[in-house]
């Protein structure tokens, strides 16, 4: 079975996403679940930036079809007919919580793209991602989540190089308070103990530069 994440670009996807035909046109293509990320009016008040095309929805689809029908399928659902889209390998860190099928899961679902810097190797920079900072990314935030989904291949022509995919929950009041966001419990030294610690690490393997952020709401199914 095969994850793909797939990137979009166009404004106002919620109706196009969410809606039951698309879900039975990524089944038809031999996709088994799916997930939707959308940066929507729920998420709104959060943090977002880049350097690349402002991100509104992520699509992951777990497929044991052809890559290019369920890619396919998302570009026409989307109306956005060359998407950015990877094969990626998921590493789940932190479970997210269970959510029924089609119900928006109670968190702020942040999003980040990375890049790697070319004063690393891939292995070199899986390392440090994989084993290094993720303890230290998950015990400094107030993170309910944490998916990893390492970059394999990308899939369209106009996808840029990107090395990882990572998705972190947070509880909702994180979209406004840092204390929530950092699991500080409202202790300004500590916020700024772990804020530190964890831009160190960030730093370490380059997530501080090139690195787009997309807040989202997350919906998921079953096929």
């Amino acid at each position: 079975m095969r994850k793909l994440i797939v990137v979009l670009h166009r404004a106002e996807l919620g109706a196009r996403l969410l809606a039951a035909p698309f879900r039975k046109a990524l089944a038809a293509a031999g996709s088994t679940a799916v997930q939707v990320n959308l940066d929507d009016a729920d998420v709104a008040p959060a943090l977002r930036f880049g350097p690349g095309e402002p991100v509104t929805a992520l699509v992951s689809i777990w497929t044991g079809g052809d890559p290019g029908d369920a890619v396919t399928a998302v570009a026409e659902a989307a109306g956005e007919p060359v998407p950015h889209a990877y094969r990626v390998t998921e590493r789940v860190r932190l479970d997210p919580a269970a959510v029924p099928d089609g119900a928006r899961a109670d968190a702020f679902a942040q999003v980040a793209l990375l890049r790697r810097p070319t004063s690393m190797t891939r292995d070199e920079y899986l390392e440090y991602w994989m084993v290094q900072h993720t303890p230290i990314a998950i015990r400094t935030q107030g993170t309910v989540c944490y998916i990893q989904n390492i970059v394999e291949e990308a899939l369209t022509p106009s996808s840029p190089p990107i090395a990882g995919i990572v998705e972190e929950h947070f509880p909702m009041a994180a979209l406004t308070d840092p204390h929530a966001f950092y699991g500080s419990h409202g202790d300004e030294a500590e916020l700024r103990r772990r804020t530190s610690e964890l831009m160190a690490s960030v730093a370490r393997f380059g997530a501080d530069q090139g690195l787009d952020l997309v807040p989202t709401s997350r919906y998921s199914w079953t096929l």
